[in-house]
């Protein structure tokens, strides 16, 4: 008897509330609210990271003849590629394993995505406690910012029909199945490869697809013959500032939760940040002479690349030494394009696809169980080696897929719409040549 009035006081109570009852030994399916308030704040950080914090960075960075240029690619990515991450790309990228490759086409136009008014329990994501809406924009705005950064490669040199079609295809051909490869369950997954939040997926990828469009360009006119410098640094130094602000919703966001590993990885984030603006400033200063404005942002940027895919596998003292070295590696990257042969005009290759790879190789020598637990990912200093072969493995596995899936694109594109602008448009600059504008009048 007291059994059945436990039972019906439950079941009552289930009703009053309008949800799902649960017996003995089961638990309550129900949105984490928390979770969801702290999701909702990351995802709008990351699109701030787009617009108008690369926006800034990288118009700052190029001449003002096109700075609007530069800028259209930024804000036009968050417009295009948010449409086609509905439309096929979620699908593509989350959507049920093919062969380890490519998710299905079972949720185009996001099909099967249930919304706030269906079954609350097919309303969480992946056992996660939040919708799956919420979900799938916060995986978009990924998408958005990443064919934003390979525009920094060919800024000033780049047609902007084709910078559509090549954007289209890039994310459909390139970045979903690589997300399915590392977190949709794809091949990168079942290996064990570790990505918090995007160093293979974003950085390495667009950097790496970056110095393909550079390299398939050619140099921009007057490139080595005479002085191209950043119009505009406070611009730059705006923009970085954006991008530091906005990656704690990257990083931190990637926890999926509003909990310690969050906490972690906001942490580190910042701590490597720091590490990587003084490590960029201070080697500048000595082999260069001079500790610069845009060398201390662009140092923090590559800190905050770095430390993207080891955000919330690693100790804050880790995160320091993954930033140093990052600031460090990636100015002589910079420093030493020129000697290279290419014209990586904003550096997105020097920046985003070398800090990528020390960042996704330093997880598999840093990560800690004191982070993810006593069952948890653990490193070559922890005594695991397999973890840093087979954090090599993704980044060759990135590097290489990017770099020829982009060529690829780059040339039917150019079949179609021709990638340069004629020599007397880029020469005029690609604000009147493109846009008919002036930015400063």
């Amino acid at each position: 008897m007291t059994k059945f009035m436990v039972y019906l006081f439950i079941f009552l109570m289930g009703s009053l509330l309008n949800v799902d009852t649960a017996f003995a030994g089961e638990a309550l399916l129900a949105i984490d609210t928390g979770s969801v308030a702290w999701l909702l704040t990351a995802t709008a950080m990351v699109v701030l990271m787009t617009l108008p914090g690369l926006a800034l960075f990288y118009g700052g960075l190029s001449r003002s003849k096109n700075v609007l240029s530069t800028i259209m690619y930024s804000y036009t990515s968050l417009a295009l590629v948010s449409i086609v991450w509905v439309l096929w790309g979620y699908s593509l990228a989350f959507g049920e394993d093919i062969g380890g490759v490519i998710g299905s086409l079972a949720h185009i136009g996001l099909s099967g995505i249930p919304l706030p008014g269906m079954d609350v329990a097919a309303n969480i994501n992946m056992g996660l406690a939040i919708p799956d809406s919420l979900f799938v924009v916060f995986q978009g705005v990924f998408a958005v910012i990443t064919v934003a950064l390979i525009s920094g490669a060919y800024a000033e040199r780049f047609k902007f029909s084709a910078f559509i079609l090549f954007s289209v295809m890039w994310v459909t051909f390139i970045y979903a199945p690589l997300a399915h490869w590392v977190w949709g369950g794809g091949w990168l997954a079942r290996i064990g490869a570790l990505d918090f939040a995007g160093g293979t997926v974003v950085h390495i990828a667009s950097g790496i697809s970056g110095l393909a469009a550079s390299m398939f360009l050619g140099k921009r006119i007057g490139y080595g013959s005479e002085i191209i410098i950043p119009h505009n640094v406070p611009m730059v130094v705006t923009g970085a500032g954006l991008l530091w602000f906005g990656w704690f919703g990257f990083n931190a966001g990637s926890a999926v939760a509003a909990d310690g590993l969050a906490a972690n990885a906001f942490l580190t984030t910042n701590t490597a940040a720091a590490a990587a603006a003084l490590g960029w400033l201070g080697v500048e200063w000595i082999h260069g002479k001079s500790p610069t404005t845009i060398g201390l942002a662009s140092g923090s940027v590559a800190g905050l690349v770095a430390i993207t895919p080891a955000a919330g596998f690693v100790t804050p003292m880790a995160s320091m030494m993954i930033g140093a070295v990052a600031g460090i590696l990636c100015y002589f990257a910079v420093y030493y394009k020129h000697k290279m042969g290419y014209d990586d005009a904003l550096d997105a290759f020097g920046i985003h696809a070398i800090g990528g790879t020390w960042g996704a190789i330093a997880t598999g020598v840093f990560a800690s169980t004191s982070v993810t637990g006593p069952t948890g990912a653990r490193g070559l200093l922890e005594g695991n080696p397999a973890q840093l072969w087979i954090q090599i493995e993704a980044v060759v596995a990135t590097l290489i897929f990017c770099f020829v899936g982009s060529a690829i694109i780059l040339k039917v594109v150019d079949l179609l719409v021709g990638l340069r602008p004629d020599p007397d448009s880029e020469i005029i600059g690609l604000n009147q040549a493109e846009h008919r504008e002036n930015p400063y009048n």
